[in-house]
């Protein structure tokens, strides 16, 4: 390289001060450039010659030393395949940047042609041999270093499932097995190599020492298996150890909790029936005979494990699980009522946008704890709503009573539609619906009762309450029976009852992916000239294709391309659930260029509140993305930014989420500021001033804009219901999309995409109850029965203590001017006082009273304060059984080294857990159940007799 050496002397050049040699210097470097690169083009040529000379013996070397060039060329492509040829001189230990270049560029065009053969299997892609001995000595690498996690990265996008089962058997294998799990739940985008590798997860868990059966069970959810889930189950019952049994009931409530009712009836149809006979054979018989004991034969023997079953069907049904948060909400219930209180007072009742606002927010601060104290305080103020408004007035106690199974007819009956009888057909109406939300996604006990009231009326706000609540409540039965009915009541082409058939069809239908279904819906939503139909239809084909990711596609391009703006609304929202939960890259891209580019401002609107549906398992992301939305010059697109990051980051206080909603709680248009108000609640849902410091701002904001005269309707709807989702289920709920096990929380995800429908009818509002999820940690025994234990969170009180309630207005206390006291009348109380000492009956001076009352007073503050400051400075809190433990409270959960009951699931644990009793001869202390059984009003009290007095009589 005669250039290189010659170079060093003409650049010297370049520091003298004669412009002339620095001329000179130049010209001969420009001239020693073009003779440099034309050498190296030469060396290239000759090292490629000697390379393609198969008798050269150092062919490797040659490879080598010409992938080196080209790397220093930036030629990456051409550099790494002649490292490929460098074979064993190409050192992939190496920790050099060419090294570590080569290398990621190796996996990346490994990863490319593996994922293109998965895919295509037909085409016949072929990976060069020398490319997998690159990546493999790279998997060894990762080995040899410890880096186990890096390997099944890379094991994963190149779909090896043999290098994924590798990796679990040289590291920690319960941890990288969760690890597995959840990057697989949340980065393999593939629908069928996910499958794959769950299944490869199950039949390494079950080969542990000790298996893990509750993540055997949530993959069995995942792949949507019933029958190896029912099998799970019968395997742990038929051990006969308390242990197991415990696991299979742990197992059971679990998926209660993640999986759809299709699933669970699934689950229960593959266990033993209900009385299993013993039949005899005929040798038995024949003994029986000889012994005279034909009659004992024929009585049926029971199954031994029958009462077993008999408690994992209850628990499967949801039945256990609905009724221990009924208990655990109606106890805990921390509802401040006098935020109602004031909202009422201030808002004109006549106005029907308010009265629904403060309805509402009644029912979600009230969800599930069966208390209507607020509703029977105020009759006269419910009395006024008519029309649509009393429709949802009466939708809200199914709200209140939500999981009240066993009730829910009794509750209803005054409003529920009767022969004979004529009510109103709005409080009927609303009834109905009020039953399905309270049987909400646990129909099994109401739908009959609501296909005949559906059948038995052409009224067509009583189809509507009766259509919202069939779906409600036969959500993902995928009942083709009642998917018929509702069809023939949306074929009446009534545009009311129409739009919630439409919807009800797709709540039942959840999830199948029916072409039938799609077809019929699809084609109904083109020949009705309905917009409610239309909209309605466009939900329900959305919900149809909840979870099917990629098989959704084709639906969604035809979708995409229709010319009515509502079904191309309807195929947004079909991404939004296709995909929810997923962060899948192209449904990101696809709603993130309608939100910019399509024509219709609702299309774009809800393109941005999809975002929060595909992204909420990442909820840090959103506030980047929506960023720039946030500050669109159109409204729409900004509202749904709003409810975009209300959707995603709910329940997690996010600053970066708040500090973007913060400004437009100020926004010119009132339905945007209406959004941001919702989602704040939404995100501030159970946060104290403790854990986030905006929380008090935030509710004073409320209060103010609701006070406000000069605000707009909109924004006082969306601050009203800000008040009641922050403080929703007696500040005992969370909302989250996710439950506490990884899943998508199918009715949270499914109650929320309808309650954002809410912008064109509010009676929709309802659905947000279904997002609701109760934060306790319940503990039970075998016997399903709640024992009182203790167990320790180890952080401050304060931390994660309830939220302080509103203080009522102070009134001024007119005080009582002393009484001037003449000296003969203290002298004669004096004498008095000395004569009944001397009798022994000292009657206390009223002074002397009033200073022991302050004494006592003074006591009782001190006695506060102290414990005061034992809640503040305290380190730690012990907690009793059916306590409220936040998430974010979970991780500092614990239970004591003596403690009689301990969790049979490992690990962060909450929710409904069975615990296993380390001291079974001592009797046990159980917390007898409080709930209501049946919530009838409750009678007047009758008022105190007066206190004993004596009448002064005139003489």
């Amino acid at each position: 390289m005669v250039g290189l050496t010659s170079a060093g002397g003409i650049i010297a050049l370049l520091d003298e001060p004669e412009e002339e040699l620095k001329v000179y210097a130049l010209k001969k470097l420009n001239n020693l450039v073009d003779q440099f690169w034309a050498e190296i083009a030469d060396a290239i040529s000759k090292i490629e010659i000697l390379y393609e000379d198969e008798e050269f013996s150092q062919r490797e070397l040659s490879a080598l030393v010409a992938s080196k060039v080209y790397y220093h060329l930036g030629e990456f492509e051409d550099s790494l395949t002649f490292a490929l040829g460098a074979g064993t001189l190409f050192d992939a230990s190496s920790k050099s940047e060419y090294v570590e270049t080569i290398i990621s560029k190796c996996i990346d065009r490994y990863i490319n042609l593996r994922v293109e053969s998965y895919e295509n299997p037909t085409s016949g892609i072929e990976i060069d041999p020398r490319l997998e001995e690159v990546v493999e000595r790279m998997f060894q690498r990762c080995y040899d270093d410890g880096e186990f996690k890096q390997a099944i990265g890379i094991a994963l996008e190149s779909r090896r499932l043999d290098i994924i089962e590798q990796t679990i058997s040289k590291g920690n294998a319960p941890e990288l097995m969760s690890y597995v799990l959840d990057v697989c739940m949340t980065l393999v985008h593939s629908l069928d190599f996910r499958n794959r590798v769950l299944s490869l997860l199950v039949k390494v868990y079950e080969n542990l020492e000790e298996p893990d059966y509750v993540s055997i069970s949530q993959c069995f959810v995942h792949l949507n298996d019933p029958i190896s889930a029912a099998k799970l189950l019968q395997d742990l019952v038929s051990k006969g150890d308390d242990d197991y049994l415990l696991m299979a009931y742990q197992i059971a409530f679990d998926l209660e909790e993640n999986a759809t009712q299709e699933f669970l009836q699934k689950v229960v149809s593959q266990l033993p029936p209900a009385a299993a006979v013993s039949t005899p054979s005929a040798t038995e018989k024949q003994d029986a005979m000889e012994t005279d004991e034909a009659e004992e034969q024929k009585t049926p023997q029971r199954d031994p494990n029958e009462e077993k079953y008999t408690r994992i069907r209850s628990i499967l049904s949801g039945e256990e699980s609905i009724k221990l948060h009924l208990e655990f909400l109606y106890r805990n219930n921390h509802t401040d009522l006098l935020i109602l209180k004031n909202t009422k007072n201030v808002l004109e009742s006549r106005n029907s946008v308010y009265h629904s606002a403060v309805t509402f927010s009644n029912a979600f601060m009230h969800a599930g704890t069966t208390s209507d104290e607020f509703l029977r305080q105020n009759l006269e103020w419910l009395s006024r709503a008519t029309n649509w408004s009393k429709f949802s007035a009466t939708a809200a106690l199914g709200v209140i009573h939500k999981g009240h199974l066993s009730q829910g007819l009794a509750l209803l009956a005054p409003y529920l539609p009767q022969e004979g009888v004529s009510a109103s057909s709005y409080s009927e109406g609303g009834s109905l619906f009020a039953l399905g939300l309270i049987h909400a996604n646990h129909g099994a006990g109401v739908l009959e009762y609501l296909r005949n009231a559906l059948s038995s009326t052409q009224t067509e706000v009583l189809q509507h309450g009766a259509c919202l609540g069939l779906g409600a409540a036969g959500t993902a039965t995928g009942n083709d029976d009642i998917y018929e009915e509702l069809k023939a009541v949306l074929y009446s082409d009534s545009a009311v009852a129409g739009e919630a058939a439409g919807l009800a069809m797709g709540l039942v239908m959840l999830g199948t992916a029916s072409s039938k279904a799609i077809g019929e819906m699809l084609q109904y939503a083109h020949d009705t000239q309905h917009e409610k139909i239309i909209r309605g239809l466009a939900i329900g084909i959305a919900l149809i294709m909840y979870g099917k990711e990629e098989a959704a596609d084709a639906l969604v391009e035809q979708l995409s391309r229709d010319k009515d703006p509502i079904l191309r609304y309807g195929g947004i929202y079909t991404v939004a659930l296709a995909y929810c939960g997923t962060g899948n890259n192209k449904a990101i891209r696809r709603l993130l260029h309608v939100a910019v580019s399509d024509v219709n401002d609702d299309v774009r609107r809800a393109a941005v509140t999809a975002l929060g549906f595909l992204l909420f398992r990442t909820p840090k992301q959103v506030p980047r993305i929506v960023q720039l939305l946030s500050e669109s010059y159109n409204p729409n697109v900004r509202y749904g930014a709003t409810l975009a990051l209300g959707i995603s980051c709910a329940g997690t206080g996010l600053t970066e989420a708040i500090e973007l909603l913060e400004p437009m709680t100020k926004d010119p248009v009132d339905y945007v500021r209406q959004g941001a108000f919702i989602s704040l609640a939404m995100i501030l849902i159970q946060q104290n001033d403790a854990i986030n410091p905006k929380v008090s701002a935030i509710r004073k904001l409320y209060e103010k804009i609701i006070n406000d005269k000069h605000e707009d309707a909109m924004a006082k709807f969306g601050a009203v219901l800000g008040q009641g989702i922050i403080d929703a289920g007696g500040r005992n709920v969370t909302i989250s999309l996710q439950s506490r096990s990884g899943h998508s929380n199918m009715p949270a995800i499914v109650g929320m995409a309808v309650f954002t429908q809410f912008w064109y009818w509010f009676p929709l509002t309802h659905f947000l109850s279904l997002s609701f999820t109760p934060t306790a940690i319940i503990g039970l025994n075998k016997e399903l029965k709640i024992p009182k234990f203790e167990f320790i969170s180890n952080a401050k009180p304060s931390l994660f203590a309830y939220p302080a309630t509103t203080k009522p207005p102070a009134t001024n206390v007119v005080e009582k001017v002393a009484t001037a006291v003449l000296s003969t009348t203290a002298k004669a109380k004096a004498r008095a006082k000395k004569s009944e000492k001397e009798k022994g009956h000292e009657i206390p001076d009223a002074m002397e009273t009033d200073e022991k009352k302050d004494d006592t007073k003074k006591d009782e503050e001190k006695v506060t304060s102290t414990y005061s400051l034992k809640q503040i400075t305290s380190s730690y809190d012990l907690l009793e059984n059916m306590a409220r433990v936040l998430p974010g409270q979970l991780q500092y959960i614990s239970f004591k080294e003596d403690s009689r009951y301990i969790p049979v699931k490992k690990g962060i644990v909450g929710g409904i857990l069975m615990m296993k009793d380390q001291r079974p001869d001592e009797p046990e202390e159980l917390i007898a159940p409080s709930a209501p059984a049946a919530n009838e009003p409750a009678e007047e009290e009758e008022a105190p007799p007066p206190e004993p007095f004596e009448y002064p009589f005139d003489d």
